[in-house]
């Protein structure tokens, strides 16, 4: 009894040290070339600037400093509590070039106008051309004052 408990942990423990050692392991989100810059932007959703985000599938761009190379794609995922995505604007599969500031079309879906690659817009899940979603950023909502602050 006393070995068998003694095999049957120590498989335990391997599995669980393996499962541990996978899920911690570095995947990559985007090519090797994709440019890191600090995101650190505040928007009142109080402003008419902003009023697009007060909606369920209401998006905006955010072109501030300190909003990445080529802006952030803001868009609002949920109510109650609210939910927001925050996409950078670079393309996740092809190194930054002409024409691979990502774009919203028909207010349903992301397109980089290079090669097409097709996102949702509210999930960013791929739909054609690339595998990679869109770079997402943190984001932190205060309700009271409807300040939707944005980093990484």
């Amino acid at each position: 009894m006393k070995k068998t408990f003694s095999i049957v942990s120590f498989f335990i423990l391997l599995t669980i040290s393996f499962l541990n050692i996978n899920s911690c392991s570095n995947r990559e989100d985007t090519v090797s070339c994709f440019p890191n810059s600090p995101i650190s932007v505040s928007l009142n959703l109080n402003f008419a600037a902003y009023n697009n985000l007060n909606f369920v599938g209401g998006w905006i761009y955010v072109d501030e400093q300190q909003a990445g190379t080529r802006g952030l794609l803001v868009v609002r995922t949920g109510d109650n509590p609210a939910t927001f995505k925050v996409y950078d604007r670079n393309a996740p599969h092809i190194c930054p070039d002409n024409n691979t500031t990502l774009e919203v079309k028909d207010n349903i879906s992301i397109v980089c106008p290079k090669d097409n690659a097709n996102w949702i817009l509210i999930s960013g899940q791929p739909t054609s051309v690339s595998s990679l979603p869109p770079k997402t950023y943190f984001w932190n909502y205060d309700a009271s004052t409807k300040n939707l602050s944005l980093y990484n």
